[in-house]
């Protein structure tokens, strides 16, 4: 979808939303696709680029903020059950936008404790049913994708791991991006027609500020701890959520913006699926290579945020 036909929807244009936040497309899942199937093709491209079968998998892991139902079943149950991954444990991880970057951490502490050899990693996002439509600050930000990765125990000839993680949380932030009604504190009656709490609610500008400071914040503990400099590191896959965001944290910290890898022109933001899409385009385009170093970063609803360090 582009800016020009969402113009047609509410009243905005496309010089107004490039120039604000950079998106030119976004894609739209068909009605009735709901996240497990976007998470379902997703995994099979990863297990076959990893030429490793259902069966092997010990653990799949689900980042999603528009599960297929709400609450309850896992939507990595049915992820787990299409897969034919009759082997795998399977659990959704809620932390929005961080949720890859979760996701990785979580692995990590799975496979180096012994409990999983093969962790299958996905983040999956439906926007599209859970945004206001109405709603131009909003709506113009998202769109519906995944991405996956398989993660496992074992030595690589490019020396390929995850290095190190840092995640962080601020609860007090929690409803600058939330949806407020449908769950146990706000629910919604059988007979109550749909209300605007029922979509996702975004302070703009408080959500802002704070992505700035948890971007530098993240890639400079990154490289504090790890005894790196900046100049260390190959490329940042941040979330993809506003080229704003992105530019504003690039110049407070002096880092180089042009190795922080952006494809929000194509997809907007996609939540939990936005870095690993940004991995898969880097990998299929040449822009990554194996033995790189690379720092994600992740923020969103929670408010979370959080990186990774790995070699690629």
């Amino acid at each position: 979808m582009s800016n020009d036909e969402l113009a047609q929807i509410v009243d905005t244009s496309d010089e107004w939303i490039y120039s604000h936040t950079g998106i030119r497309y976004r894609h739209i899942a068909d009605q009735g696709v709901a996240a497990s199937d976007l998470a379902v093709e997703a995994a099979r491209a990863a297990l076959q680029g990893a030429g490793v079968e259902a069966g092997q998998i010990d653990l799949i892991l689900l980042a999603t903020s528009t599960p297929d139902y709400p609450g309850l079943p896992a939507t990595a149950c049915i992820v787990q059950d299409r897969l034919e991954a009759v082997n795998a444990a399977a659990m959704d991880l809620v932390a929005a936008c961080t949720g890859f970057v979760y996701g990785l951490q979580t692995a990590r502490a799975f496979i180096e404790s012994g409990s999983a050899d093969t962790v299958l990693l996905i983040g999956s996002e439906v926007y599209s049913q859970i945004i206001n439509w109405k709603d131009r600050n909003s709506c113009v930000l998202f769109g519906d994708g995944a991405g996956a990765a398989v993660i496992a125990a074992g030595q690589t000839a490019a020396g390929s791991r995850i290095i190190d993680g840092a995640l962080y949380s601020r609860g007090q932030g929690a409803e600058a991006l939330a949806r407020l009604t449908g769950g146990s504190r706000n629910p919604l009656a059988a007979d109550q027609p749909t209300t605007p709490g029922c979509y996702l609610s975004m302070d703009g500008r408080r959500v802002y500020n704070f992505a700035v400071a948890a971007i530098v914040e993240t890639i400079q503990t990154l490289l504090q701890r790890n005894g790196l400099s900046f100049d260390d590191i190959d490329w940042v896959v941040p979330h993809q959520a506003n080229v704003r965001i992105i530019d504003a944290a690039a110049r407070r910290a002096g880092f180089d913006p042009a190795r922080f890898y952006t494809n929000i022109a194509e997809y907007a933001n996609t939540s939990a699926a936005s870095i690993p899409i940004a991995l898969d385009e880097m990998s299929r385009n040449g822009a990554i290579a194996r033995g790189q170093t690379v720092i994600t970063v992740g923020f969103g609803s929670g408010l979370t945020y959080g990186g990774n360090l790995i070699v690629w």
